[in-house]
């Protein structure tokens, strides 16, 4: 086997929760090039379709899409046995949906607070849990946490938003102890600020635009094809010996 075989994902399956659009639906093009089957979803059904429909028509891979709203235990059970179901299997995970509502602990919500540590920490936790039974009986799984630059610093007005990705740091951890004896590993993809729809307000922004580039070393936003490579890597055998491991793709800025 060549070093680049480590990198395929021929008869594999996987799952990008939100993988409709975003980083997302950059994951799963990249999961689906490399040869897997991919389920993506949403919370609105036709925006899963539809992406679901581009990555097969423009991969050849067989693509699934449909609507899943992490904080609802009964639809991720349903999702995760849609995708054994019409896909022949699940071997990898990837935790993506999330969502940030900016406010400052002087005005933070509860309801807020609620809506995105249920999205961001809670779903992924509830659909790690319904996986990891089914990778544990065929001995091999991979499930990676969309973490962020903000598992490890902090930003003004994402008390929510911090507190939820630190949370899922510490998630990724235990669940990589629990898991590693029964051939599935866990990781976290941190990613810092990328040209996504969730960064709009920055990217609408010019001074605060500013303000954010010169925390990154690279002096550029990142592309969502730049985290390609290493969910890919984190997905594949190439990363077979890795667990439990926080793998940053944010252009130097938490090295500062």
């Amino acid at each position: 086997m060549s070093v680049l075989d480590l990198f395929r994902l021929d008869g594999r399956v996987a799952l990008v929760t939100g993988g409709n659009r975003g980083l997302g639906r950059a994951i799963a093009q990249a999961f689906a090039e490399a040869g897997a089957s991919v389920a993506v979803t949403s919370r609105d059904p036709e925006r899963a379709r539809s992406a679901a429909g581009e990555i097969e028509k423009e991969t050849g891979a067989k693509s699934l899409g449909f609507a899943l709203d992490v904080r609802d235990g009964p639809q991720v059970e349903a999702a995760i046995q849609q995708t054994l179901t019409d896909l022949g299997g699940l071997h990898i995970l990837v935790n993506n949906a999330g969502i940030n509502i900016r406010e400052s602990i002087l005005e933070l919500k509860d309801e807020s607070w609620e809506t995105v540590v249920e999205t961001n920490l809670v779903g992924a936790m509830r659909c790690s849990r319904a996986v990891a039974g089914h990778m544990k009986d065929q001995g091999w799984g991979r499930i990676i946490n969309m973490g962020s630059i903000l598992s490890f610093v902090g930003i003004p007005e994402r008390a929510a938003y911090a507190s939820s990705k630190a949370g899922l740091l510490g998630l990724t951890r235990a669940m990589a102890l629990d898991l590693a004896p029964h051939g599935v590993t866990v990781n976290a993809l941190c990613p810092g600020v990328f040209k996504t729809e969730i960064n709009r307000p920055i990217l609408n922004d010019p001074d605060y635009l500013a303000r954010f580039l010169q925390q990154v070393p690279l002096g550029q936003l990142g592309e969502p094809a730049q985290l390609k490579g290493a969910a890919l890597f984190l997905a594949s055998e190439a990363s077979s010996y890795v667990t439990g491991a926080a793998l940053m793709v944010d252009g130097g800025w938490t090295v500062k």
